[in-house]
């Protein structure tokens, strides 16, 4: 029986000795033909879920351990004919170093369990079948390589001893491997900290924006039912073209604290197999959310007069794709946005503009990262342009300012830069990055 094996997972190019450093989340797709699997499973089973239990090896200047990563499938139904991809997702532990050197990660070997769909507790519930996947003759399983230094800038001559963590529920006790300790994660205090204080994210997801599938065969789709709960931080620049001028968009340096995106990341997952008709396709759709702070903005109106206001942004259900069209890596964030403006000045005057001072209809904002926006785990960064409406209910007492917002603001060009940060998730911290850490705003780290 062959099988067609596809490994999707970050992992960090650099790193240093003493701190973790965490790939993922990972994604692993195996494509079965239906007629294997038919042959693997009871007769009559209609639909199973997937248990992958991947075990990777990690080397470094001759010594070397391995790292359990447990990844799961949802309930994927047996098809009447054709392929059949068991896509498999997850957090997996990080590792941590004790000396400066290249780390090498590398699949070893691979199990596949398959349980019933139906079963009461389906990842407790007996396996149907347990298939081993092993590489082919002469291939080395190479995943990714990370180069870890002291964290002076300078490369001693590496001799490490990697150290992984196992995630909860991951195994117990202690494995030892020429002096490379394989430790499971710290337990959990008792009361765990609120490490997400946003509500989950509600809404439609609308993948509609992300590349598509070339013409062939039709891609498979997979919903999870129950994806993870997670949260980050982003910050952004807003450019607006008539103005030449820009503002922070959820400013870090807000007193009342940056505002945290909320995600339920990979809630669905479009495939199409490497051997198919039209060529390999994957896309991970994640419904988000983010209730924005005001924004403060200075501006000199049609190049002479200094405005200050205030930005309101009433921002509707985010769906943020990445994936791969063949071997072309993309990413996009997608909704629909408004905004409204208030405690208007005027060289230091205020003009009172009312309360429903707003763009006329919601926008579309359609922000592009390619490769430099990784995954919804790691982050990264996303730029567009939009175009704003014209402005309505601007003015009091029978004053019409809607026509001076418009000609001062709207129209196309305006770009948007926005960079999230790696998520938490909260009931997972130990395998994910809690507390979330803060983003970078777009343009202030080093360049390349």
């Amino acid at each position: 029986m062959a099988a067609t094996v596809a490994v999707a997972v970050d992992v960090p190019a650099t790193g240093e000795i003493g701190r973790p450093v965490q790939p993922g989340p990972a994604t692993l797709t195996v494509t079965l033909s239906r007629a294997d699997l038919a042959g693997l499973v009871p007769e009559g089973t209609e639909a199973f879920v997937s248990r992958a239990a991947l075990t990777v090896k990690i080397a470094q200047d001759g010594e070397s351990t391995e790292a359990p990563w447990e990844l799961y499938a949802p309930s994927t139904p047996l098809p009447a004919d054709g392929d059949v991809a068991l896509v498999h997702s997850g957090e997996v532990p990080y590792v941590t170093l004790g000396s400066p050197g290249d780390v090498v990660f590398s699949v070893k070997e691979l199990t596949i369990e398959l349980r019933s769909a139906t079963a009461e507790s389906e990842k407790t519930a007996p396996p149907l079948t347990k298939v081993t996947c092993r590489l082919k003759e002469g291939e080395n399983g190479h995943l990714a390589t990370t180069r870890v230094t002291d964290g002076s800038g300078t490369g001693a001559e590496p001799s490490g001893t990697p150290e992984t963590s196992t995630p909860p529920g991951g195994g117990s006790g202690r494995a030892e491997e020429k002096d490379i300790a394989v430790e499971p994660a710290a337990a959990e205090d008792d009361e765990d900290p609120d490490y997400c204080p946003v509500d989950p994210p509600v809404g439609e997801m609308d993948g509609s924006e992300a590349p598509q599938p070339p013409p062939g065969d039709a891609p498979r789709v997979v919903e999870n039912a129950n994806p993870q709960f997670a949260c980050a931080n982003v910050v952004g620049l807003a450019n607006v073209q008539k103005l030449n001028g820009a503002m922070i968009i959820n400013d870090p340096a807000h007193p009342a604290h940056p505002a945290l995106i909320s995600v339920k990341p990979a809630a669905r997952i479009t495939i199409r197999g490497f051997d198919a008709v039209g060529g390999y396709y994957i896309r991970f759709d994640s419904l988000a959310d983010i209730d924005l702070p005001d924004a403060d903005s200075t501006f000199l109106a049609f190049g002479f007069q200094p405005v200050t206001a205030k930005v309101s942004f009433e921002t509707g259900p985010m769906t943020i794709s990445f994936g791969n069209v063949g071997s072309t890596v993309f990413s996009t964030a997608y909704f629909k946005q408004s905004l409204r403006l208030h405690d208007v000045e005027i060289n230091g005057t205020p003009l009172d503009v009312g309360n429903d001072c707003r763009t006329e209809k919601a926008f579309k904002v359609v922000l592009n990262g390619g490769a430099a926006y990784t995954n919804v785990g790691v982050g990264g960064r996303l730029d567009g342009e939009v175009t704003i409406p014209p402005f309505t209910g601007c003015g009091t007492g029978g004053e019409n300012l809607n026509p001076l917002f418009t000609a001062a603001i709207s129209g196309p060009g305006n770009r948007i830069v926005m960079e999230q940060a790696s998520t938490c998730v909260p009931t997972n911290p130990e395998a994910s990055y809690c507390p979330p850490p803060p983003a970078e705003l777009p343009g202030t780290g080093p360049k390349p």
